[in-house]
Protein backbone atom coordinates (compact mmCIF):
# COMPACT_ATOMS: atom_id res chain seq x y z
CA UNK A 1 0.00 0.00 0.00
CA UNK A 2 1.27 3.06 -1.49
CA UNK A 3 2.03 5.81 1.91
CA UNK A 4 2.35 8.94 2.44
CA UNK A 5 6.41 8.48 2.97
CA UNK A 6 6.44 7.06 -0.44
CA UNK A 7 5.04 10.32 -2.21
CA UNK A 8 7.38 12.27 0.32
CA UNK A 9 10.44 10.35 -1.20
CA UNK A 10 9.39 10.53 -4.81
CA UNK A 11 8.83 14.16 -4.40
CA UNK A 12 11.79 15.08 -2.40
CA UNK A 13 10.03 16.80 0.16
CA UNK A 14 8.84 16.12 3.76
CA UNK A 15 6.11 13.85 4.78
CA UNK A 16 4.39 16.69 5.90
CA UNK A 17 4.20 18.65 2.77
CA UNK A 18 2.88 16.05 1.01
CA UNK A 19 0.30 15.47 3.79
CA UNK A 20 -0.62 19.41 3.37
CA UNK A 21 -0.93 19.10 -0.26
CA UNK A 22 -2.95 16.13 -0.37
CA UNK A 23 -5.56 18.59 2.24
CA UNK A 24 -5.63 21.45 0.14
CA UNK A 25 -3.14 23.51 2.45
CA UNK A 26 -2.22 26.93 0.71
CA UNK A 27 0.84 27.62 2.30
CA UNK A 28 2.70 24.92 -0.21
CA UNK A 29 4.09 26.22 -3.26
CA UNK A 30 1.18 25.58 -6.41
CA UNK A 31 3.79 23.84 -8.55
CA UNK A 32 5.22 21.56 -5.64
CA UNK A 33 1.27 20.74 -4.74
CA UNK A 34 0.59 20.23 -7.70
CA UNK A 35 3.70 17.86 -8.22
CA UNK A 36 2.65 15.69 -5.41
CA UNK A 37 -1.10 15.19 -6.33
CA UNK A 38 0.19 13.73 -9.65
CA UNK A 39 2.88 11.96 -8.03
CA UNK A 40 -0.12 10.43 -5.69
CA UNK A 41 -2.50 9.84 -8.71
CA UNK A 42 -0.48 7.93 -10.43
CA UNK A 43 0.55 5.39 -7.53
CA UNK A 44 -3.18 5.11 -7.16
CA UNK A 45 -2.83 6.49 -3.39
CA UNK A 46 -5.80 6.23 -1.10
CA UNK A 47 -5.66 8.01 2.42
CA UNK A 48 -5.71 5.93 5.48
CA UNK A 49 -9.74 6.23 6.49
CA UNK A 50 -9.23 5.01 10.08
CA UNK A 51 -5.91 7.40 10.48
CA UNK A 52 -7.57 10.41 9.27
CA UNK A 53 -10.81 9.79 11.67
CA UNK A 54 -7.93 9.38 15.22
CA UNK A 55 -6.60 12.92 13.36
CA UNK A 56 -9.66 14.65 12.49
CA UNK A 57 -12.61 12.62 14.72
CA UNK A 58 -14.72 12.41 11.41
CA UNK A 59 -15.37 9.71 9.56
CA UNK A 60 -16.62 10.69 6.38
CA UNK A 61 -19.81 8.37 6.92
CA UNK A 62 -23.41 9.45 6.94
CA UNK A 63 -25.19 7.09 8.28
CA UNK A 64 -29.45 6.07 7.23
CA UNK A 65 -31.85 5.29 9.45
CA UNK A 66 -34.79 3.92 7.37
CA UNK A 67 -37.91 1.66 7.49
CA UNK A 68 -41.28 1.22 7.54
CA UNK A 69 -44.56 -0.86 8.74
CA UNK A 70 -45.18 -1.88 5.19
CA UNK A 71 -41.35 -3.29 5.01
CA UNK A 72 -41.71 -1.60 1.40
CA UNK A 73 -37.97 -0.34 2.54
CA UNK A 74 -35.83 0.76 -0.85
CA UNK A 75 -38.69 -0.23 -2.98
CA UNK A 76 -40.99 2.44 -1.51
CA UNK A 77 -40.24 5.11 -4.94
CA UNK A 78 -40.90 7.99 -3.00
CA UNK A 79 -38.36 7.78 0.17
CA UNK A 80 -36.26 6.29 -2.72
CA UNK A 81 -35.56 8.76 -4.40
CA UNK A 82 -35.32 11.27 -1.44
CA UNK A 83 -32.37 8.92 0.11
CA UNK A 84 -31.02 8.69 -3.52
CA UNK A 85 -30.42 12.48 -3.79
CA UNK A 86 -29.13 12.69 -0.50
CA UNK A 87 -26.56 10.01 -1.11
CA UNK A 88 -25.39 11.81 -4.67
CA UNK A 89 -25.40 15.00 -2.54
CA UNK A 90 -23.08 13.73 0.35
CA UNK A 91 -20.95 12.02 -1.53
CA UNK A 92 -20.18 15.22 -3.83
CA UNK A 93 -19.46 16.46 0.09
CA UNK A 94 -16.66 13.73 0.20
CA UNK A 95 -19.36 11.60 3.00
CA UNK A 96 -20.19 7.60 2.43
CA UNK A 97 -23.36 6.04 3.55
CA UNK A 98 -24.22 3.60 5.84
CA UNK A 99 -27.26 1.81 6.40
CA UNK A 100 -28.19 2.00 10.48
CA UNK A 101 -29.97 -0.90 11.52
CA UNK A 102 -29.98 -3.26 15.25
CA UNK A 103 -28.10 -5.90 14.48
CA UNK A 104 -24.51 -5.49 15.59
CA UNK A 105 -22.08 -8.59 14.95
CA UNK A 106 -24.59 -11.03 15.18
CA UNK A 107 -26.61 -9.61 18.28
CA UNK A 108 -29.38 -7.38 18.45
CA UNK A 109 -28.87 -4.06 19.96
CA UNK A 110 -30.34 -0.19 19.49
CA UNK A 111 -29.95 2.31 16.81
CA UNK A 112 -27.62 4.24 18.80
CA UNK A 113 -25.48 1.43 19.80
CA UNK A 114 -25.65 0.65 16.14
CA UNK A 115 -24.28 4.11 14.81
CA UNK A 116 -21.54 4.23 17.53
CA UNK A 117 -20.42 0.95 15.99
CA UNK A 118 -20.15 1.95 12.65
CA UNK A 119 -18.74 5.23 13.80
CA UNK A 120 -20.99 7.75 11.63
CA UNK A 121 -20.97 11.27 12.36
CA UNK A 122 -24.39 11.93 11.73
CA UNK A 123 -27.94 9.71 10.96
CA UNK A 124 -30.80 10.38 8.27
CA UNK A 125 -33.99 9.65 9.40
CA UNK A 126 -36.86 8.89 7.45
CA UNK A 127 -39.91 7.02 7.59
CA UNK A 128 -39.84 5.69 10.46
CA UNK A 129 -41.84 5.32 14.00
CA UNK A 130 -40.73 8.70 14.93
CA UNK A 131 -42.28 7.66 19.02
CA UNK A 132 -40.03 4.57 19.16
CA UNK A 133 -38.01 4.92 22.21
CA UNK A 134 -34.56 3.62 20.11
CA UNK A 135 -35.54 6.82 17.71
CA UNK A 136 -36.01 9.51 20.00
CA UNK A 137 -32.59 7.51 22.13
CA UNK A 138 -30.70 8.17 18.84
CA UNK A 139 -32.02 11.77 18.28
CA UNK A 140 -30.91 12.53 21.24
CA UNK A 141 -27.54 11.49 21.56
CA UNK A 142 -24.66 12.87 20.95
CA UNK A 143 -24.62 12.12 17.44
CA UNK A 144 -26.38 14.63 14.84
CA UNK A 145 -29.39 13.99 13.07
CA UNK A 146 -31.74 15.26 10.55
CA UNK A 147 -35.05 13.96 10.51
CA UNK A 148 -37.33 14.19 6.86
CA UNK A 149 -40.76 15.00 7.54
CA UNK A 150 -41.02 14.84 11.11
CA UNK A 151 -39.61 17.62 13.36
CA UNK A 152 -38.31 17.28 17.12
CA UNK A 153 -38.40 20.46 18.97
CA UNK A 154 -34.76 21.41 18.88
CA UNK A 155 -33.33 19.36 16.11
CA UNK A 156 -32.75 20.32 12.43
CA UNK A 157 -35.79 18.38 10.23
CA UNK A 158 -36.39 18.88 6.32
CA UNK A 159 -40.25 18.62 5.73
CA UNK A 160 -42.06 18.80 2.61
CA UNK A 161 -44.69 21.44 2.82
CA UNK A 162 -47.92 19.25 3.52
CA UNK A 163 -50.12 21.49 4.40
CA UNK A 164 -49.87 23.47 1.14
CA UNK A 165 -49.95 19.89 -0.58
CA UNK A 166 -53.35 19.35 1.26
CA UNK A 167 -54.49 22.82 0.42
CA UNK A 168 -53.53 22.44 -2.75
CA UNK A 169 -55.58 19.31 -4.11
CA UNK A 170 -58.63 20.41 -2.02
CA UNK A 171 -59.06 23.63 -3.58
CA UNK A 172 -58.13 21.92 -7.00
CA UNK A 173 -61.58 19.22 -6.62
CA UNK A 174 -63.65 22.13 -4.88
CA UNK A 175 -62.48 24.34 -8.43
CA UNK A 176 -64.12 21.81 -10.19
CA UNK A 177 -67.28 21.97 -8.42
CA UNK A 178 -66.93 18.82 -5.46
CA UNK A 179 -68.86 19.30 -2.45
CA UNK A 180 -68.69 15.49 -1.21
CA UNK A 181 -64.90 14.81 -0.86
CA UNK A 182 -63.67 11.34 0.90
CA UNK A 183 -60.55 11.42 2.59
CA UNK A 184 -58.75 8.48 2.80
CA UNK A 185 -55.69 9.09 5.01
CA UNK A 186 -52.25 8.06 6.51
CA UNK A 187 -51.66 7.05 10.41
CA UNK A 188 -52.09 10.43 11.84
CA UNK A 189 -48.82 12.17 11.90
CA UNK A 190 -47.82 14.92 11.96
CA UNK A 191 -47.63 14.52 8.13
CA UNK A 192 -51.05 13.24 7.94
CA UNK A 193 -52.69 16.20 9.99
CA UNK A 194 -50.55 18.92 8.31
CA UNK A 195 -52.22 17.55 5.30
CA UNK A 196 -55.79 17.49 6.66
CA UNK A 197 -55.19 20.97 8.31
CA UNK A 198 -54.39 22.20 4.49
CA UNK A 199 -58.19 20.45 2.94
CA UNK A 200 -59.98 22.09 5.97
CA UNK A 201 -58.23 25.49 5.40
CA UNK A 202 -59.14 24.87 1.16
CA UNK A 203 -62.93 23.75 2.61
CA UNK A 204 -63.41 26.85 5.06
CA UNK A 205 -62.41 29.35 1.95
CA UNK A 206 -65.36 27.54 0.30
CA UNK A 207 -68.01 27.03 3.21
CA UNK A 208 -67.34 23.36 2.67
CA UNK A 209 -67.87 20.81 5.69
CA UNK A 210 -66.50 17.24 5.22
CA UNK A 211 -68.64 14.79 7.48
CA UNK A 212 -66.97 12.79 9.72
CA UNK A 213 -68.08 9.60 7.62
CA UNK A 214 -66.00 10.88 4.57
CA UNK A 215 -63.25 10.64 6.73
CA UNK A 216 -61.60 7.19 6.79
CA UNK A 217 -58.11 6.35 8.32
CA UNK A 218 -56.27 4.11 5.90
CA UNK A 219 -52.26 3.86 5.97
CA UNK A 220 -49.40 4.92 3.40
CA UNK A 221 -48.17 2.80 1.00
CA UNK A 222 -50.93 0.12 1.35
CA UNK A 223 -53.13 -0.50 -1.34
CA UNK A 224 -55.02 -3.20 0.42
CA UNK A 225 -56.04 -1.09 3.11
CA UNK A 226 -56.64 1.32 0.65
CA UNK A 227 -59.11 -0.90 -1.24
CA UNK A 228 -60.79 -1.67 1.85
CA UNK A 229 -61.48 2.02 2.57
CA UNK A 230 -62.79 2.86 -0.72
CA UNK A 231 -64.93 0.29 -0.66
CA UNK A 232 -66.48 1.79 2.57
CA UNK A 233 -66.66 5.08 1.20
CA UNK A 234 -69.04 4.43 -2.11
CA UNK A 235 -70.86 2.06 -0.26
CA UNK A 236 -72.02 5.33 2.07
CA UNK A 237 -75.91 6.08 0.68
CA UNK A 238 -74.93 9.75 -0.10
CA UNK A 239 -71.26 8.52 -1.54
CA UNK A 240 -68.51 10.74 -2.25
CA UNK A 241 -67.90 12.46 -5.75
CA UNK A 242 -64.34 12.49 -5.14
CA UNK A 243 -62.08 10.41 -2.86
CA UNK A 244 -58.48 11.86 -2.12
CA UNK A 245 -55.80 8.48 -1.53
CA UNK A 246 -52.84 9.59 1.26
CA UNK A 247 -50.47 8.25 -1.74
CA UNK A 248 -50.29 7.41 -5.28
CA UNK A 249 -49.48 3.93 -4.66
CA UNK A 250 -51.42 3.29 -2.17
CA UNK A 251 -54.41 4.40 -5.11
CA UNK A 252 -53.46 1.13 -6.71
CA UNK A 253 -55.59 -0.61 -3.80
CA UNK A 254 -58.81 1.94 -4.13
CA UNK A 255 -58.47 1.45 -8.32
CA UNK A 256 -59.05 -2.57 -7.97
CA UNK A 257 -61.96 -1.38 -5.19
CA UNK A 258 -63.77 0.84 -7.98
CA UNK A 259 -63.28 -1.79 -10.68
CA UNK A 260 -64.41 -4.91 -8.83
CA UNK A 261 -67.32 -2.42 -7.87
CA UNK A 262 -68.29 -1.36 -11.61
CA UNK A 263 -67.12 1.95 -11.17
CA UNK A 264 -65.14 4.16 -13.47
CA UNK A 265 -63.18 7.10 -12.46
CA UNK A 266 -62.98 10.26 -12.73
CA UNK A 267 -67.08 9.13 -14.43
CA UNK A 268 -67.99 8.30 -11.62
CA UNK A 269 -65.68 9.24 -9.17
CA UNK A 270 -62.87 11.75 -8.81
CA UNK A 271 -59.42 10.35 -7.70
CA UNK A 272 -56.32 11.88 -6.43
CA UNK A 273 -53.30 10.90 -5.38
CA UNK A 274 -49.89 12.39 -3.29
CA UNK A 275 -46.15 12.23 -3.92
CA UNK A 276 -45.68 12.34 -7.91
CA UNK A 277 -44.41 9.01 -8.75
CA UNK A 278 -43.89 8.19 -12.23
CA UNK A 279 -46.08 5.04 -11.86
CA UNK A 280 -49.52 7.89 -11.47
CA UNK A 281 -48.54 9.28 -14.83
CA UNK A 282 -48.18 5.95 -16.77
CA UNK A 283 -51.77 4.56 -15.44
CA UNK A 284 -54.99 5.70 -17.27
CA UNK A 285 -56.65 8.00 -16.95
CA UNK A 286 -53.38 10.22 -15.59
CA UNK A 287 -53.61 10.38 -12.30
CA UNK A 288 -54.07 14.06 -10.38
CA UNK A 289 -51.41 14.12 -7.56
CA UNK A 290 -49.72 16.84 -5.50
CA UNK A 291 -45.80 15.84 -6.56
CA UNK A 292 -43.26 16.30 -3.51
CA UNK A 293 -40.00 17.61 -4.37
CA UNK A 294 -38.21 14.60 -3.47
CA UNK A 295 -34.64 14.95 -4.76
CA UNK A 296 -34.50 18.69 -3.16
CA UNK A 297 -35.67 16.72 -0.35
CA UNK A 298 -32.63 14.88 -0.11
CA UNK A 299 -30.26 17.13 -0.98
CA UNK A 300 -31.04 19.79 2.04
CA UNK A 301 -31.34 16.85 4.23
CA UNK A 302 -27.64 15.27 3.27
CA UNK A 303 -26.45 19.39 3.21
CA UNK A 304 -27.87 19.90 6.14
CA UNK A 305 -26.58 17.42 8.43
CA UNK A 306 -23.09 17.48 6.75
CA UNK A 307 -22.95 21.32 8.00
CA UNK A 308 -24.18 20.35 11.39
CA UNK A 309 -21.24 17.70 11.31
CA UNK A 310 -18.81 19.95 9.88
CA UNK A 311 -19.54 23.34 11.89
CA UNK A 312 -22.33 22.16 15.47
CA UNK A 313 -22.39 24.83 17.64
CA UNK A 314 -24.33 27.04 14.42
CA UNK A 315 -26.38 24.77 12.90
CA UNK A 316 -28.17 22.24 15.04
CA UNK A 317 -31.90 23.33 14.98
CA UNK A 318 -33.90 24.19 11.83
CA UNK A 319 -36.88 23.25 10.14
CA UNK A 320 -36.05 23.54 6.13
CA UNK A 321 -39.61 23.51 3.98
CA UNK A 322 -39.41 22.03 0.60
CA UNK A 323 -42.67 23.02 -1.67
CA UNK A 324 -43.86 20.57 -4.34
CA UNK A 325 -46.62 21.13 -7.00
CA UNK A 326 -49.92 20.31 -8.39
CA UNK A 327 -50.00 17.81 -10.92
CA UNK A 328 -52.89 17.86 -12.64
CA UNK A 329 -54.22 14.59 -14.57
CA UNK A 330 -57.13 13.25 -15.86
CA UNK A 331 -58.42 11.20 -13.04
CA UNK A 332 -60.65 14.31 -11.41
CA UNK A 333 -63.51 15.66 -13.60
CA UNK A 334 -65.73 18.86 -13.33
CA UNK A 335 -68.82 18.37 -12.05
CA UNK A 336 -69.76 21.89 -12.54
CA UNK A 337 -69.16 25.48 -10.55
CA UNK A 338 -70.60 26.45 -7.42
CA UNK A 339 -70.62 29.84 -6.09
Amino acid sequence: MVTVKDIAMICKVSPATVSKALNGYEDVNAQTAERIRQTARKLNYLPNAAARQLKTNISNNIGVLFFDETNSGLTHEYFSRILNSAKMAAEELGYDITFIGRSIVGRKGTFLEHARYRKVDGVLIASVDFKNENVRELVDSEIPTVTIDYNFPGHASVMSDNVEGGYALGRYLLELGHRRIGVIHGEMTSVTRKRLNGLYNACREYGVTIPEEYIVEGRYHDAKVSAEATKRLMELPDRPTAIMYPDDFAYLGGMAALENMGLSVPEDVSVTGYDGIPLGQVLRPKLTTYAQNAEEIGVQAANKLIRIIENKDKEKEEEISVRGRLVAGESARSIGVFH
